[in-house]
């Protein structure tokens, strides 16, 4: 039996490795770009910057240190330089892959940070595997500007895995339409018809605003807005306003919201304010042929009917009077059910001018 030399020796003392098996090593150097690692085998294990992170700015010195123990992944024995070539991120890339797969198989709700903003959507890395969320997936509503979530940390689900063809996605819209479905469901219970709640302007339009009233979007209609007339809404809200309104009626998932308080009403002391016999101020808000409507209050509108606007003829309303023009009148009739309220200036006319005839006669 023939003895080995000391170079078989120290060769056989080595351990064998093959291309794509895990091995445990430890780092002897390291460099801006490049790890070197003793992996028990005849030639040190190379790590490139490539091949350890994604960030391509990054030094692995701040990162890596001498005599730290790594588990890494063989990607060629022998780069034709005489050493190994080794990989941490592919390796750490497949464990997160195995993380990703349980994840959607229990539908478990995953937190990552967003590390890029793609055309579509957007990425994030999870255990250095990728997740896709498409923007149609990023939220329960439009999202324009996905820009506002770069280094954001952001919850969703994998509702595709299919590593293979390159296609994990993820999901956050589901998460935020079912919070949204917890928190109206919970509102809905506690919410009922004369309540006043507090909410914010979402979104104003021609006949209305919709106030989200915590999860809950309620509309409040333009003929709510206010006892009196709201010609434009756009005019008296904006989006993110405050606002304590009256919920009207509940009518399923439907809210009506109006700014109409009981309280406020300005017909409720009627028939004192507006008694037949007294005399009134009030502004003209329009005209027709046959009368102008003459505002008393936010709410309040008589009629001043054109044979009772003088003793003298006239044949129409804006022959003698404009809008916005302030008049005084007398009630001379009131209809607190129909809301109704008959003005006459010509009364007025009479008694002035009765008056001034009686003073003449004393003299």
């Amino acid at each position: 039996m023939s003895e080995l030399s000391f170079e078989q020796m120290l060769e056989e003392s080595f351990k064998t490795i093959r291309n794509g098996e895990v091995v445990d090593g430890t780092v002897i150097d390291v460099k801006p770009d490049e790890i070197v690692l003793n992996i028990g085998y005849k030639a040190d294990g190379i790590i490139t910057k490539n091949e350890y992170t994604n960030d391509s700015a990054a030094d692995l010195t701040t990162m890596v240190s001498v005599g730290d123990a790594m588990t890494v992944k063989v990607l060629k024995v022998n780069d034709g330089e005489g050493q190994v070539l080794l990989t941490y991120k592919r390796l750490a890339a497949e464990k997160g892959n195995e993380r990703l797969r349980e994840a959607f198989e229990s539908h478990e709700v995953l937190r990552a940070p967003v590390t890029q903003i793609l055309g579509g959507g957007l990425s994030v890395v999870v255990e250095e595997a990728r997740v896709f969320i498409p923007a149609s997936l990023v939220s329960d509503t439009y999202e324009k500007d996905l820009g506002k979530y770069q280094g954001q940390e952001i919850e969703f689900v994998i509702s595709e895995f299919n590593p293979r063809r390159n296609r994990v996605i993820g999901d956050r819209r589901q998460l935020l339409v079912a919070e949204r479905a917890e928190r109206q469901r919970e509102l809905f219970e506690k919410l009922n018809v004369g309540d006043t709640v507090e909410g914010t302007v979402k979104n104003v339009t021609d006949f209305g605003a919709f106030i989200d009233l915590g999860g809950v979007d309620g509309l409040l209609h333009i003929s709510e807005m206010s006892w009196g007339r709201v010609e434009n809404p756009k005019k008296v809200f904006r989006v993110g306003d405050t606002v304590k309104v009256l919920v009207k009626d509940i009518h399923d998932t439907k809210i009506a919201l109006s700014l109409k308080f009981p309280e406020t009403n300005p017909w409720a002391n009627a028939a004192e304010d507006y008694a037949p016999g007294r005399e009134v101020t009030g502004r003209v808000a329009r005209m027709t042929d046959f009368g102008a409507f003459v505002e008393l209050a936010p709410g309040v509108d008589a009629l001043l009917h054109v044979s009772q606007i003088s003793r003298a003829h006239v044949d129409k309303p804006s022959d003698v009077l404009s809008v916005g023009q302030e008049i005084t009148a007398r009630v001379v009739d009131l209809n607190e059910s129909d809301k109704k309220i008959s003005l006459s200036m010509k009364v007025l006319e009479s008694a002035s001018e009765d008056g001034a005839e009686e003073g003449l006669s004393e003299e």
